[in-house]
């Protein structure tokens, strides 16, 4: 068994040494509610919430890399462990968690994550967990109920909004994209949506069934970034 994580588009796989003892995995059902005259209030099932991942492990120092528990074509210096995973969270990486020999194979982003030093051997325990990065979900006014949204909705599109453009290049994501032009990786459902027929366009020329809500996107594709 192995525990990878792969990033989207460029980037090194890093591959955990050791495995920790557990793996703990929460999925979650979500629902919406409805208050019915002479019912009372039944909730409907509306799809699964996000998936999370946790567990807690050792990075070995080099005096115990020939340890057992120790994947030695895997083993690299504690310190650089802790660096790697540090760099994809400052750089809110996508990265494909893959357990192998398990039915683990999610796009998840790192939600926390704590190096401890200890002993004396150099060894670093840490704690970490992941939250499933999930594709953006549309709902009506009409099952959001909320009255105003069509109003705010239609009195921005009144307002003039001044756009700008991006050519992708090789190894972009949507979250880097609106990491470098909005300032936040968590608004690349902004340049989805205003690019969406383009991006969806473009993975059927590429013989996708789809762009996976903007997962996949190809170099020399001109995007509109959302003013």
């Amino acid at each position: 068994m192995d525990i990878k994580l792969i990033p989207a588009g460029n980037g090194l796989d890093f591959t955990f040494p050791a495995l920790p003892e557990k793996i703990q995995g929460k999925y979650t059902a979500k629902y919406q509610s409805f208050d019915i005259i002479s019912q009372g209030t039944i909730k409907v099932p509306r799809g699964s919430d996000v998936a999370e991942f946790s567990w807690d492990g050792v990075f070995f120092g080099e005096s115990k890399k020939n340890e057992p528990i120790v994947r030695t074509n895997s083993w690299k210096d504690p310190g650089e462990c802790v660096k790697i995973l540090q760099n994809f969270i400052s750089n809110e990486t996508i990265l494909n968690l893959i357990v192998t020999e398990t039915w683990i194979n999610v796009d998840v982003t790192i939600s926390s994550f704590q190096p401890r030093p200890v002993g004396a051997y150099g060894n670093i325990e840490y704690s970490i967990a992941f939250i499933q990065k999930k594709p953006l979900e549309i709902y009506t006014t009409n099952e959001l109920s909320i009255a105003q949204f069509e109003k705010k909705t239609r009195q921005r599109t009144d307002n003039s909004i001044s756009n700008d453009s991006y050519t992708v290049v090789s190894g972009d994501t949507l979250w880097g994209i609106a990491a470098q032009k909005l300032g936040s990786g968590t608004r690349w459902t902004e340049i989805y949506d205003a690019n969406k027929d383009t991006i969806e366009t473009e993975a059927i020329n590429h013989g996708m069934s789809g762009s996976d809500y903007g997962h996949w996107i190809w170099p020399g594709t001109v995007l509109t970034i959302p003013g």
